[in-house]
């Protein structure tokens, strides 16, 4: 009855509070509601108005440049006097340019055209992340994720050591029958098992070259108490073994390309990694190419301003004594100083005087691209001045050997024939992933006992475990298989997709340098011609002004007249060095497309110094192989994956192993030897010699003589040249190299 009273007086209690709950909630809804404070004040929009909105500076202090902290006040048509010149040569400026960057500079945004300059730079503040510097080499060696030492640390020894230690206390049931009661008669009693365990282990593991993982494990045990409370007793054990793949994952091939742990589509093998390397080492190669490229536009630009100024300066000299000849005429009331030939005059006067402040301003801005460019002070009291005279000289051009120094040279097919070589590897990868997983385990064990771990007698463990009496082994297969092999299918098809694509862009992208090839030699004849036909109207334009000075001094002609013949001079002036600016920036542009502007400008990428540390480790690990026997893998060798070191300068080759071409005349002066490149050409394996073909040109691209240097002809036209040759190659004959 107690039990049933209770139990309605908590319904009661539950059924009130429910109506109480109902009663407050009903005027409220069902929506969400702010919560009630007693002691709220109504400021709290001032945290995001103060705090979450606040704009913040970052605690960065990074020392600023000497040429920021030290930069004047700039060259303006108010300030328009430097404090010195300076003479550069183009050599100096690519020097210093090169010496500068280790942010890879360029003049995007910045226009040259024959009105002026226009634009600035804005690249480094606009996208800083799409610059190139010296440090990206370095960073792509060093990644964690996809850089060589990170393929590498998959082959890498690991040790493992644990310890633990257990306390058990375990319940169990233990029948009680006392004497004299009937064997029917059972009493249950709970007792407990109590005992303490240790294991203290430690092993290394680590995967070969072939996919094989090796390991060697230690372990130590003590057992105390139990069911029947055994003193404390110890077992020891060593074992080692391996798992060897046998099918997927087998092979130095596979473990080059894939890595030890690859997976159909994940490819981060040494071979890949050091494919991202050498396309960032290109990358970087064509920064340094535009930086070269943009330091010659910058001088050859600075150069034509300086010259454009200098005409319509020239324009305005005569123009002013025109003016005062006219109003002197004037002021005397002669014929020749009419207020329509005095204001002609001035109008004329006037508009060279706009030419010459618009002139002297594309001068400046020029002159600050070109401290831009090679890293100086945007203005420090100097203005600089080229002192380089441009190549004016004709130039002949044998187009078939051009063409096949392009495609072995250019950076871009470089680059993406490294694309072609990864996409190869990975194709071979996915399909040993179609292979069933089939291992081989095998492993040794040697165990021992006792009841200390080492006293120096066979009674302990560790005594048992030397004496190698309790041995085993285990040898078996383990195979694994998916159904339908679904994912390994996509992989070998996504393989060749990528193959494809690869070797399809490859393709295009020599076709369309090809095309910019052909445009280069277009622009070049072009730039030649309008140099000569600049340089005839220069002419006939100063003949045109002394014969209608001479016209207007007899009253022939009229003042008008005789202006226009003054502006048509001044144009012609710089039209032709206009013309002079379009032809040595077309030949630097040849020189770009086909891969030897760096050694056009005798620039070379070399490695920077490395820590003391790293020579020492070099210089033992040289010891180590000099002390070392070779042994050759045979048939486990990889195929190559690389043809060896790039000659930047085509003197760089071998000359034991390529033909030697005629020597040539690169900018500096000096004669270099240059020799015949590797052409893209079929490859034929033939056990470890690799045979490369060389592609069949037509008759065209040898001349009679064979091998006849292509130079430049003495020029006819302007200030003599130092000859300067283009360098040009000759197929080379079948050759072949041995891997190692």
């Amino acid at each position: 009855m107690n039990h049933l009273q209770h139990l309605t007086q908590c319904l009661t209690r539950a059924a009130i509070s429910i109506c109480l709950i109902s009663i407050c909630c009903f005027p409220f809804g069902c929506q969400p509601q702010q919560p009630l404070y007693l002691t709220e004040k109504g400021r709290y929009q001032n945290h995001y108005l103060s705090k979450a909105t606040k704009i913040e500076y970052t605690d960065v202090n990074v020392q600023s440049l000497s040429e920021v902290c030290n930069a004047s006040a700039p060259l303006t048509l108010d300030n328009p006097d430097p404090d010195a010149m300076w003479d550069l040569t183009l050599e100096e400026a690519i020097q210093m340019a090169l010496k500068n960057s280790k942010v890879v500079r360029t003049l995007s945004g910045v226009g040259f055209s024959q009105a002026g300059v226009a634009g600035a730079p804005g690249t480094l503040l606009q996208a800083p992340g799409s610059v190139r510097t010296v440090y990206d080499p370095a960073l792509m060696e060093s990644d964690p994720r996809y850089g060589p030492e990170a393929a590498l640390a998959a082959f890498d020894a690991q040790l493992t050591a644990g310890a633990r230690w257990i306390k058990s206390d375990t319940p169990y049931r233990a029948n009680v029958n006392p004497a004299g009661n009937p064997p029917w008669y059972n009493n249950t009693a709970i007792a407990g098992v109590q005992g303490d365990t240790g294991q203290f282990d430690i092993g290394i593991n680590k995967y070969a070259a072939t996919g094989t993982q090796f390991y060697l494990t230690h372990a130590n045990q003590y057992n105390v108490g139990g069911p029947q409370s055994t003193p404390v007793t110890w077992s020891s054990y060593l074992e080692g073994g391996f798992r060897h793949p046998l099918l997927r994952g087998s092979g130095i091939e596979f473990n080059r390309i894939a890595g030890p742990s690859g997976q159909p589509g994940v490819y981060a093998g040494v071979a890949v990694a050091r494919i991202n390397t050498d396309q960032s080492l290109n990358d970087f190669e064509m920064a340094v190419r535009n930086l070269v490229a943009d330091v010659e536009k910058a001088y050859w630009n600075l150069y034509y301003a300086y010259h454009r100024l200098d005409s319509v300066r020239t324009g305005f000299g005569a123009a002013h004594r025109t003016w005062q000849q006219t109003k002197n005429f004037h002021d005397v009331g002669g014929e020749r100083g009419r207020a329509q030939y005095l204001a002609q005059a001035e109008r004329n006067l006037f508009q060279f005087r706009s030419q010459m402040e618009i002139a002297q301003n594309n001068l400046f801005k020029a002159e600050a691209a070109m401290r831009y460019i090679v890293g100086l002070a945007a203005s420090d009291g100097r203005l600089i001045r080229p002192i380089d005279d441009p190549v004016t000289a004709p130039i002949r051009l044998d187009y078939q050997n051009i063409l096949c120094e392009a495609l072995f040279r250019s950076p871009e097919l470089r680059k993406q024939k490294w694309e072609v070589k990864r996409r190869e590897l990975e194709l071979c990868a996915s399909k040993n992933f179609l292979l069933p997983r089939l291992d081989l385990d095998a492993g040794y064990r040697i165990s021992g006992a006792g009841k200390n771990l080492t006293n120096g007698s066979s009674s302990s463990a560790y005594g048992s475990l030397g004496s190698g009496d309790y041995t085993g082994w285990s040898l078996g297969l383990t195979a694994s298989a998916p159904f339908g092999w679904r994912q390994e299918l996509a992989g070998v098809r996504h393989a060749e997709h990528g193959l494809a694509k690869a070797r399809v862009i490859l393709q295009e992208q020599e076709l369309e340098l090809t095309h910019q090839l052909n445009d280069s030699f277009r622009e070049i004849s072009l730039a030649y011609q309008q140099m000569q036909t600049t340089l005839a109207s220069r002419r006939s334009a100063e003949a045109e002004v002394r014969a209608v000075y001479n016209a207007y001094e007899g009253g022939i002609t009229t003042l008008d007249q005789y202006l226009q013949a003054q502006k048509s001079q001044a144009d012609a002036e710089t039209s032709y060095y206009s013309s002079v600016i379009d032809y040595n920036l077309a030949i630097m542009t040849l020189h770009y497309r086909k891969g030897s502007l760096l050694e056009y400008n005798n620039v070379c990428l070399t490695e920077g110094q490395w820590p003391g540390k790293a020579y020492f480790d070099a210089k033992r690990r040289a010891r180590e192989r000099d002390a070392g026997h070779y042994f050759n893998y045979g048939f486990t060798l990889p195929r190559a994956v690389s043809r060896g070191t790039y000659p930047q300068h085509q003197h760089g080759y071998n000359s034991t192993a390529y033909e030697t071409l005629p020597t040539i005349m690169p900018r500096g002066g000096g004669e270099e030897e240059i020799m015949a490149p590797v052409p893209n050409g079929a490859v034929i394996e033939t056990d470890s010699i690799m045979m490369i073909p060389t592609p069949i040109l037509p008759k065209s691209a040898s001349n009679s003589s064979g091998n006849t240097p292509v130079s430049f002809v003495t020029p006819d036209v302007g200030t003599p040249n130092t000859v300067r040759q283009i360098p040009t190659l000759t197929p080379a004959r079948n050759m072949r190299y041995v891997t190692k």
